[in-house]
């Protein structure tokens, strides 16, 4: 089955994922939808390139429509193909408010269209593992996660743009979240946040470090921090951790890796399982387990496996009423934190 696909947004997802679709024997890009002439890749030059996404949508007509532009637009993006019969694949965060969020949810059940959100370590095998650890170590869940970005030149200006409209917190914080909530499976309860305007290059109501707590129903808790600019420090910048009672659970990052390399993001070295249970004389009974992750997938093979699922879903008719549900909750927790921020007051979910 041949899946016909427009794909707005040419940033760096939207090139990975067009490529990823360019190489899938399944798909057939009709268009894609870019407010500037792009520079593309060899592969992708071929395609046309429309600059009105409603107009490139319904004379297109296509069976697929993968929406990698910036938040503020993907309800709207999302809700119009749905509305027209087509699939949709959108990038995280889903909306910028709940309330969207919940209105591209309904239009797919409504329309009876398959919703994918790019939640990318969902077909990371190394995250695959690490929750997989985690959760064979039993809870309660102390969780410590975070991925700070020194950015500079063109990456500091696509997150000006960026937080234009949206926080750090919010705009990476859904993928961290999202490994919480598929750890514990409890219900989250209570979120509190804290943020930080660390320059005046961003909008005077924003801010570009923050930190989350999420208090869950079973008693786990989650600490998730993220950052953007120069001025962000490159000390601990990649922190991926959970401990419980039985022990703890890491990403141990190459000691090279530097958070402007966009494969770091995804990338990690090995996984450490660390037990705690005592021998009779009070050492540990077992050493710690050290998993390698050679030759795990780079950033665009990543999305190849993402864009795959997606095809699954729609040729495979998969149930996406959990992946969507999930999507919708980390949301709601991330903007949670982010009116905690504003408000300076924890807020009950």
């Amino acid at each position: 089955m041949s899946v016909r696909v427009l794909v707005a947004g040419l940033g760096n997802m939207g090139r990975s994922h067009a490529l990823a679709y360019h190489h899938h024997p399944g798909f057939e890009i009709v268009g894609l939808v870019n407010r500037r002439a792009p520079k593309l890749e060899p592969e992708l030059s071929g395609y046309q390139v429309l600059a009105d996404y409603q107009a490139a949508l319904r004379e297109l007509q296509p069976d697929l429509v993968s929406i990698n532009t910036y938040t503020d637009t993907h309800a709207d993006y999302a809700v119009m193909a749905l509305e027209q019969g087509a699939h949709v694949f959108v990038e995280k965060p889903l909306a910028m408010t709940v309330a969207d969020a919940e209105r591209v949810v309904a239009a797919a059940k409504a329309n009876g269209r398959k919703l994918v959100v790019g939640y990318i370590l969902r077909h990371h095998p190394s995250w695959i593992r690490f929750i997989d650890e985690a959760r064979k170590l039993g809870g309660p869940y102390a969780f410590r996660l975070n991925l700070n970005q020194q950015s500079s030149g063109a990456n500091w200006q696509t997150h000006k743009t960026l937080m234009q409209t949206t926080s750090p917190i919010v705009d990476c914080g859904v993928h961290y979240v999202d490994v919480m909530c598929q750890i514990t499976d409890a219900k989250p309860v209570e979120v509190r946040g804290m943020g930080v305007r660390l320059s005046d290059e961003i909008a005077p109501d924003m801010y570009n470090y923050g930190a989350l707590q999420v208090l869950f129903e079973d008693g786990s808790r989650g600490w998730y921090e993220a950052a953007w600019g120069p001025m962000v420090s490159e000390n601990a910048f990649f922190i991926k951790d959970v401990m419980t009672p039985n022990g703890a659970v890491s990403i141990v990052m190459d000691p090279g890796a530097r958070s402007d390399d966009l494969d770091t993001h995804t990338r990690t070295d090995q996984i450490r399982v660390h037990r705690a249970a005592l021998a009779e004389d009070g050492s540990f009974a077992s050493a710690d387990e050290h998993i390698s992750m050679q030759g795990e997938p780079h950033h665009d093979a990543l999305c190849a496996r993402e864009q795959d699922y997606v095809y699954r879903a729609i040729v495979e008719d998969l149930d996406l009423s959990r992946h969507m549900n999930d999507a919708v909750q980390s949301l709601r927790i991330c903007i949670a934190a982010d009116e905690s921020i504003r408000s300076g007051l924890a807020v009950k979910l």
